[in-house]
């Protein structure tokens, strides 16, 4: 497939795109800097600029060419979120930015439209005991400080089941780590930035397996469904640092009481909360599954690659 790449250039499209070239696909990136086009270009794929925010701008630089599929990994964030405020950017990719992108998978001829989102969409805080599924209530929070976040997450994913003609999937992606995800946490480690609450339970992905699992939704998902791509063991944020800080010979983080980030609120819900999310309709529908099944074979594998 002919493939239009929102966010190419971000540290998931920079995994996603050389597993979309490897899996036969033609990939354009969009982005709206010169760096960006570089980094695009030395992936093997080709560039446009414009901004997602600007639909007119947008459409001008797609005007004349046809893709068979658009693909949205739109984010805003450049370092892990800490308070409500730091999502705002994001939500708006993920409504405005999201809905640009729609109008642009109508003028180039696409029929398929996948678009990112995130287990957060179930909620922030403790969720139970799980294991959440597909059917679990998806969108704003009862968490009133959190529910423009869900409200957005919600929006995204209508938006992407909204046009008839255009098959729309969404991605709800667990926590990333791995790649230059992992890149991130050695420099935040070795800086001695990452403190560590031993509370909460998590469901991560590493970005090789997302990947994988972007693929596979791209050429086998199912019009109007939402898959689940975590790995097979959730586990706390704290686990996951402690295995990358052993692997990479970091500063061991100090730890630190619960009560300590509480001032932090968004960083609180998603480090002690109970995310405990079930990857099965993704491994059936999409003939999936995690190279990676845990954090730990994750972590080595990165740090067996370096």
């Amino acid at each position: 497939m002919r493939i239009l790449l929102a966010g190419a250039s971000g540290v998931f499209g920079r995994v996603l795109t050389p597993a979309l070239i490897d899996a036969g696909h033609e990939v354009v990136g969009i982005t709206r800097t010169q760096d960006g086009v570089r980094t695009i270009e030395a992936m093997g794929a080709a560039a446009i600029v414009a901004d997602v925010m600007n639909r007119q701008q947008l459409l001008a630089a797609v005007a004349g060419r046809h893709f068979d599929a658009v693909i949205s990994q739109l984010t805003a964030l450049k370092k892990a979120p800490m308070r409500n405020k730091d999502m705002r950017g994001t939500n708006l990719l993920r409504t405005v930015g999201t809905e640009n992108l729609m109008e642009v998978a109508k003028a180039v001829g696409a029929t398929r439209f996948l678009t990112q989102s995130m287990i957060f969409g179930y909620g922030f805080g403790d969720l139970g005991p799980g294991p959440i599924t597909e059917a679990a209530y998806f969108g704003p929070s009862p968490r009133k400080s959190f529910a423009e976040h869900g409200a957005a997450m919600l929006r995204n994913e209508k938006i992407a089941f909204s046009q008839p003609g255009i098959d729309g999937i969404a991605l709800r992606y667990g926590l990333f780590y791995g790649g230059p995800a992992t890149d991130a946490y050695v420099e935040y480690l070795q800086a001695g930035k990452l403190p560590l609450v031993k509370a909460g339970t998590n469901s991560f992905i590493h970005l090789a397996d997302a990947a994988s699992a972007t693929v596979a939704a791209l050429e086998h998902g199912r019009a109007g469904q939402a898959y689940n791509i975590v790995d097979d063991t959730p586990t706390s944020f704290a686990n996951v640092a402690l295995e990358i800080a052993k692997a990479f010979h970091t500063k061991t983080p100090r730890t630190v009481p619960a009560w300590m980030i509480k001032p932090l609120p968004y960083l609180n819900a998603f480090v002690t909360g109970r995310y405990i999310i079930s990857n099965a309709k993704a491994k059936d529908e999409l003939s999936w599954k995690p190279r990676h099944p845990s954090y730990r074979e994750g972590v080595q594998a990165d740090a067996q690659s370096r």
